[in-house]
C-alpha cells in the first residue's frame, strides 16, 4: 500500500463527522485500486498521484466530492460519472453517505481505467470557451470549486477578468510556477480581486 501522509490524516480529522468517514472510505478505496499511489495536498484539499494527478476528494459543509483528474475520458458504462459536475465538484454527485458510492467493483473498474490513462500518457482534450471567456484548465477548475467564495466570486467576474487569470496561469512554464500562480490567484479572487487589483 502506498504511504498515508499526515497533511490529509489532519484534513480527515479537522472534517465533520459525516465527512470523516466518507473521506477514509476513499482513501480506502484508492489504496486498494492502486497499491502505488501517492498523497498530496494541492489546492487546499487531498489528491492522488500514480504516474501523474489520479483523482482528489474534498469536503465541504454538507457534502463530500471525489474527482477522477481524467473524468472526463474515463468511459462510463454504468452511468455512474457526472462529467460535467452539474453536482459540484465531484465526478460521483454530492457525497453525503457510504450510501452514495457506487458498487467498489464496478468502481474499482473505474480507477483501473484511469491508471492505464496515466500510464499511457492520454492527455485531457481542451474545453471549449464558455460564456466567451478562455476555456478553464481542468486543474484551476477544481482548485476554484474547492473554495466556494472563490468560485462564487469567479463567477460574477466579466469574461475579462476571468481571462486574465486564465491566461496568467498557462503562461506558467514549470509546474511549480503553475501550482503558486493557482493558489495566488484563489487568494485574490476570495477577496473579489481581479488580477490586476493593484492598478484597478
Amino acid at each position: 500500500m502506498g504511504k498515508h501522509i499526515k497533511e490529509i490524516d489532519i484534513y480527515i480529522e479537522s472534517a465533520k463527522p459525516f465527512a470523516q468517514s466518507i473521506l477514509k472510505h476513499i482513501r480506502k478505496l484508492v489504496h486498494q485500486a492502486c497499491p502505488e499511489v501517492e498523497e498530496c495536498i494541492k489546492w487546499n484539499f487531498p489528491h492522488f498521484s500514480y504516474q501523474g494527478l489520479l483523482c482528489s476528494m474534498a469536503a465541504f459543509s454538507e457534502h463530500c466530492a471525489f474527482g477522477f483528474w481524467k473524468g472526463a475520458v474515463i468511459s462510463d458504462p454504468h452511468q455512474i460519472l457526472d462529467k460535467e459536475r452539474t453536482q459540484g465538484m465531484g465526478h460521483l454527485g454530492r457525497l453525503t453517505s457510504l450510501e452514495d458510492f457506487p458498487e467498489e467493483a464496478i468502481l474499482f473498474a473505474y480507477f483501473k481505467e484511469a491508471m492505464k490513462l496515466n500510464e499511457e500518457g492520454v492527455k485531457l482534450p481542451k474545453k471549449a470557451p464558455r460564456e466567451g471567456h478562455l476555456p478553464l484548465p481542468e486543474d484551476f477548475l477544481l482548485a476554484l470549486k474547492g473554495k466556494d467564495q472563490a468560485w462564487n466570486h469567479f463567477e460574477q467576474f466579466s469574461n475579462g477578468r476571468k481571462n486574465e487569470y486564465i491566461e496568467w496561469i498557462e503562461e506558467a512554464k514549470r509546474l511549480s510556477t503553475r501550482e503558486k500562480r493557482i493558489g495566488e490567484a484563489l487568494q485574490n479572487i476570495s477577496e473579489g480581486k481581479g488580477k490586476n487589483w493593484k492598478y484597478e
